[in-house]
């Protein structure tokens, strides 16, 4: 194979990536279901759900720390997606590239 089409192919799986990681939402949900968020593949926050019963007009805290939790949590799920995928990534590339 020579340098140019692996080239181009690394090109490609970068474009896919880059597709797949727009593409790409989850969800983390917190406090047995009291909070959800969902985030996409840039880690930006699409939608936040609050439980009635999480709102306490006497102490928002506790609902401050379940979001909290919940935006980290859907943080840590797009890592561990594209972890996922550069791994997949990096196993085609090995193969097209002998060597790395």
């Amino acid at each position: 194979m020579n340098m140019r089409k692996m080239m181009q192919q690394a090109q490609q799986m970068q474009e896919k990536m880059a597709r797949e990681l727009a593409e790409l939402e989850v969800a983390a949900s917190v406090g047995g279901g009291m909070v959800e968020v969902k985030m996409d593949g840039h880690k930006n926050v699409r939608s936040v759900k609050i439980d009635p019963e999480a709102v306490d007009s006497e102490d928002t805290s506790m609902l401050e720390d379940l979001v909290l939790a919940a935006v980290n949590e859907a943080a840590r799920q797009v890592d561990a997606e594209m972890q996922t995928k550069m791994g997949s990534l990096a196993g085609a590339l090995g193969g097209a590239l002998p060597g790395l």
